[in-house]
């Protein structure tokens, strides 16, 4: 993997060197910032169009809040800083798999038991943070939890690239079940269709990728970022097709200006803030267009 980064380095410095991208890029940390983002892009792009069909925003935020508490636990059993995925990675798919269970199990509508599992995720958090500040340095924790795209090692790139892959290869093989499945789960039954098994493992599909994009984007804004690009899309698309590569285009068009801009213009965002308010600019335009434009307003 190392020669394959190395190649995309070159790339981006070439580019660089014919004034096409700023002269950062010949900084590793800011090419590596640019990979990931390439990576995650349209990743979430893609996840994005699944989580607004299935209307589980709410969802991913608890994962994502969870993630925090995955980071605590993992310091307090000394796992690393810099990349605390054993833990996080164990905490969340635990977390969001007894929360999936629970729904199937109980009366109650998702955005109330949603609230009670992030309420009790975010309470385990802040009494172990207590603990972890006398043990570990405060930024570290903000990384967590607002992102910070340029301290992107390579073990984080790989994590990620795994995690791309496989849930990439999940979504191509199950897409049409998955959407079948949230459009009518009645229908998706009768065509034979394991709803249950689905949703557990779109479940699952989203707490991989929330964790692995959380030193990314950050805890508390991975979820606009799974969200924002798909509704923008909505709003100017009129088929299928047109929502996800929509949705995949302005994910990644935001991850990559939420880096570059900032840096070309000393602007102190952090790259995640800057990501999802870029991404947010972008779907107010789209919203408007659909307001001004009949076309777009016809759409579904």
């Amino acid at each position: 993997m190392s020669d394959v980064y190395a190649l995309l380095r070159s790339a981006l410095e070439g580019l660089a060197t014919l004034g096409l991208l700023p002269q950062a890029m010949f900084f590793q940390f800011v090419s590596n910032a640019v990979i990931a983002a390439l990576l995650i892009g349209p990743l979430l792009g893609i996840l994005g169009t699944m989580v607004v069909v299935k209307r589980m925003a709410f969802f991913s935020q608890a994962i994502g809040n969870a993630a925090l508490t995955g980071v605590s636990i993992g310091d307090l059993l000394g796992d690393s800083n810099s990349s605390p995925y054993v833990s996080t990675f164990a905490f969340c798919v635990i977390f969001g798999m007894i929360l999936r269970y629970t729904q199937q199990r109980t009366s109650l509508s998702n955005d109330v038991l949603i609230g009670v599992f992030l309420s009790i995720s975010l309470a385990i958090g802040a009494s172990l943070l207590l603990f972890v500040s006398a043990r570990t340095n405060t930024h570290v924790l903000e990384n967590v939890m607002f992102g910070s795209i340029l301290t992107v090692s390579v073990t984080d790139i790989n994590i990620l690239v795994v995690v791309t892959l496989a849930c990439l290869a999940v979504i191509g093989f199950l897409y049409n079940q998955m959407l079948l499945a949230s459009l009518s789960p009645s229908l998706a039954q009768a065509r034979g269709v394991d709803v249950r098994l689905i949703e557990y493992v779109f479940v699952l599909v989203i707490t991989l990728v929330t964790v692995a994009c959380v030193k990314i984007v950050g805890a508390v804004l991975v979820e606009a970022l799974l969200v924002i690009p798909a509704a923008a899309s909505r709003n100017i698309s009129s088929s299928l097709r047109g929502f996800v590569v929509y949705s995949v285009i302005i994910a990644t068009v935001s991850c990559l200006l939420g880096i570059i801009v900032p840096m070309q213009s000393n602007i102190p965002v952090p790259s995640g803030g800057a990501i999802i308010l870029t991404a947010a600019f972008v779907f107010m335009l789209t919203a408007l267009v659909r307001n001004l434009v009949p076309r777009f307003r016809a759409a579904p």
